[in-house]
């Protein structure tokens, strides 16, 4: 684990003196240190700072990770900074508990992975029906035993170090018949029947994510799921990412969303500047899990909000049920309230998969602009363009139109392709900006952009279109900088900001 760098402002530096863990580095002020140094982790401010040590501070931290002393009289500038940072209050002794503790939660570099369907193990003696819906799900039905036996295993084990928490979630979903236990075995690095822990978890504790607190013997984790009763069992995938133990998913602050059907939604928020625009930036498509856009979105000074999911292989577009869609809107309502701002005040934006992320809430919020890279709205294309025009490039499509359009014919392709363009038909764009960029041989939805333009039909909506010659994904960093450079005129235009 790196070392955690915690920077303290404070005119007496002895009495936050403890018996911190070694990988705990207490830093004091040193100017010269904020230019040659990347992020802190965790900052604390047993004193006020002044403009240029707020402005210095603003660059070198994160939201969610500072702290100031219950006795500091706070003037405006740090009041200011406070809050623009989340900081929260805290006694000295709660605080040195919280660094010598939770400290290594403040790591700088988040993790995960999903298990997908292609890598699961079917128990030998199994006798039900096997069927692979493509890289989705297994679905087992039969006849499981009135005890709980292995039903299904994970090929791969997962890596766990000295000391690493990991925290697990499966995505299942089953008949009320049929009962599962998920058993974690531990086995000793180096050793293939030494096992040092096991761990087994029923459905109630299978209702929020598994935590994993590892000792200090690094090894690997075999996953194995236990069933008993009759009926249909689906197993989705399981992820394991690196854990934060309670203070947030992949970076500290993330939250985590999840519906009945165990489907989750991750959300970043940084209150930037606390002045308009909210910038909202879908992630696009990535099999490592996580947010996207962090650093880009933070150099527009603006407060953001980060989404991402991980359903499917990569992600699901932002689309799906009722409950998941009802839960997009909830969050984005959530920041949008807890600035004070309006929809005239927010900006939607993604490349590739995140613009239809951008395009599909854009018709619940009318946003002041939508700012798209690569832009894909018509799904069942894109997967017809799966046999001829990009074989075997992304079978993600596949599922998406087998899972969201219950088929494989011409009609599930209209189907899945009205999902996103009828929203679009109904919604009134007439105070919204579109700023496209998109490829003019585009292999994934050539039509895109010029199905937008013939399917816009309110007065007075704006686009702004810059194409590029090549497929999907020969000039992302064309694709990119144009994006970057549309933001920034947006920001200096239309919100007065340098």
């Amino acid at each position: 684990m790196d070392d955690i760098k915690v920077l303290i402002l404070t005119e007496n530096i002895d009495k936050f003196s403890s018996d911190y863990p070694a990988e705990i580095k207490i830093l004091t002020w040193d100017k010269k240190y904020l230019k040659s140094h990347d992020y802190i982790d965790i900052l604390v401010l047993d004193r006020c700072i002044d403009e240029e040590e707020s402005q210095a501070l603003f660059e070198i931290t994160r939201a969610y990770t500072v702290f100031y002393m219950d006795d500091l009289r706070l003037d405006g500038v740090t009041r200011r900074f406070i809050n623009m940072r989340l900081g929260e209050v805290m006694s000295l002794d709660a605080l040195k508990i919280l660094i010598s503790l939770k400290g290594k939660d403040y790591y700088q570099q988040p993790y995960g992975e999903k298990a997908n369907p292609k890598d699961i193990g079917i128990a030998q003696g199994f006798e039900g029906s096997i069927k692979w819906n493509g890289q989705y799900s297994v679905e087992l039905d039969g006849d499981y035993g009135s005890s709980f036996n292995q039903i299904v295993f994970w090929k791969y084990n997962i890596p766990v170090s000295d000391g690493m928490s990991l925290d697990l979630w499966l995505e299942y979903t089953k008949d009320d018949s049929v009962e599962i236990l998920l058993e974690i075995r531990k086995f000793v690095g180096g050793s293939i029947s030494d096992v040092s822990n096991i761990w087994t978890y029923n459905e109630i504790e299978m209702q929020d994510e598994i935590c994993i607190e590892n000792d200090n013997i690094d090894g690997v984790l075999f996953v194995s799921l236990k069933a008993r009763g009759k009926g249909k069992l689906s197993v989705i995938a399981l992820h394991d990412r690196y854990s934060r133990r309670g203070i947030g998913e992949f970076m500290v602050g993330g939250e985590r969303y999840v519906t009945s059907d165990r489907e989750e939604i991750f959300a970043y928020f940084d209150p930037g500047d606390l002045k308009p625009p909210l910038a909202v930036y879908f992630s696009g498509y990535k099999t490592m899990e996580g947010f996207e856009g962090y650093y880009m979105m933070r150099k527009m000074g603006c407060p953001f909000l980060l989404i991402a999911e991980q359903r499917f292989e990569g992600g699901g577009f932002y689309i799906g049920s009722k409950e998941y869609e009802d839960l997009m809107v909830e969050i984005i309502n959530k920041y949008l309230s807890k600035l004070g701002f309006y929809p005239e005040q927010l900006i939607l934006s993604g490349i590739s998969m995140g613009t239809i992320g951008s395009l599909y809430y854009g018709c619940d919020f009318r946003p002041h602009a939508l700012i798209l890279g690569k832009p894909l709205a018509s799904l069942g294309d894109i997967a017809l363009n799966e046999r001829l025009n990009r074989p075997a490039g992304f079978p993600t499509s596949l599922d998406l139109l087998n899972h969201y359009a219950d088929g494989m014919e011409e009609k599930h392709i209209d189907t899945l392709n009205n999902r996103v363009w009828n929203k679009i038909r109904d919604t009134d764009f007439g105070h919204t900006k579109f700023i496209v960029s998109y490829m003019f041989e585009d292999d994934y939805d050539r039509t895109a952009y010029d199905r937008l333009l013939s399917e816009l039909n309110s007065a007075g909506v704006q686009v702004y279109g810059k194409g590029l010659h090549g497929r999907h994904n020969d000039n992302t960093a064309g694709i990119g900088a144009w994006f970057k450079g549309q933001y920034d005129r947006i920001l200096k235009e239309d919100f007065n900001r340098i």
